[in-house]
């Protein structure tokens, strides 16, 4: 079977399992964390998943098209529809990548046209990570444990995109040993937003500076969330303020696959 190609909420009615499901890496996956990449493929086939990773995926064109460039962001898109059209769902363990395809590639197609009905069908069945596991498939993988107190950041694009707040909590209850303090302002964002934090970096640290404070104010040993991007700002800063708080994706405590150091750390590094 396959996911619907009709227009669909962020929270979908749960389907029979997919046959044939796409990981879509993303570019900081890839290059920066590729534990992320494998703890997703974990999750996926624990819930009963099949899943390919095509070799021919690149970026999904953000960088571009925040920076205006819709003339290279299109080009890129047409890549990425061809190299995900075969399947029966694409997942990204990132909610700004997911909200890319799933949002914005819309908007760059003439609308009636070939390539925006192309566009349409992966839209349709491309997903954040925990809101697949969780909307889709209604499935609860876990069955990890992870000693220690955590706290969880709302990264924009999955929360206001595509209403990702309560999926990644649901999985996380099932993790052994694991107690969620949630933050002060866990929704605001933690300054990063891709280009934004290049073009504007006093405002971006500021920003940060925030959100640092109210992670060390939860006490919580371990940082989570659902987008790489923003877990390397915030871990960047944490380590310039000093701080033991370890940063992780929240697709690694689920996975149990934390035998790897957290973002930023090295095995060197003392534990936070």
């Amino acid at each position: 079977m396959s996911v619907s190609d009709t227009n669909s909420s962020p929270h979908t009615t749960a389907i029979e399992t997919p046959k044939n499901v796409a990981l879509f890496v993303t570019c900081l996956v890839d290059l920066f964390r590729p534990s992320i990449g494998f703890a997703s493929v974990k999750l996926l086939e624990d819930a009963g998943c099949t899943i390919s990773v095509p070799p021919a995926q690149t970026c999904c064109g953000q960088p571009a098209y925040n920076s205006g460039d819709k003339a290279d962001t299109r080009d890129i898109a047409m890549q990425v529809i061809k190299s995900f059209e075969a399947y029966d769902a694409v997942v990204a363990p990132s909610g700004s990548c997911a909200a890319m395809i799933k949002v914005h590639y819309l908007e760059l197609f003439e609308e009636g046209s070939d390539w925006h009905q192309r566009a349409r069908k992966l839209a349709d069945k491309t997903f954040e990570l925990t809101s697949f596991l969780t909307d889709i498939l209604g499935r609860n993988p876990v069955t990890a444990h992870f000693d220690g107190v955590v706290t969880y950041h709302d990264s924009c694009s999955g929360l206001r995109e595509l209403g990702v707040e309560k999926q990644p909590r649901r999985l996380l209850e099932a993790v052994d040993g694991l107690t969620l303090k949630e933050m002060k302002d866990s929704e605001v964002c933690c300054g990063f937003g891709g280009t934004f934090c290049i073009k504007y970096p006093d405002i971006s640290n500021a920003i940060v500076q925030k959100k640092t404070k109210n992670i060390e104010d939860t006490a919580a040993t371990t940082l989570l969330a659902g987008d790489l991007g923003c877990l390397m700002n915030m871990a960047g800063k944490l380590k310039r303020e000093g701080s033991n708080v370890d940063v992780r994706h929240v697709a690694e405590v689920l996975a149990g696959m934390t035998d790897v150091p957290p973002i930023g750390k090295t095995r060197n590094d003392k534990k936070g």
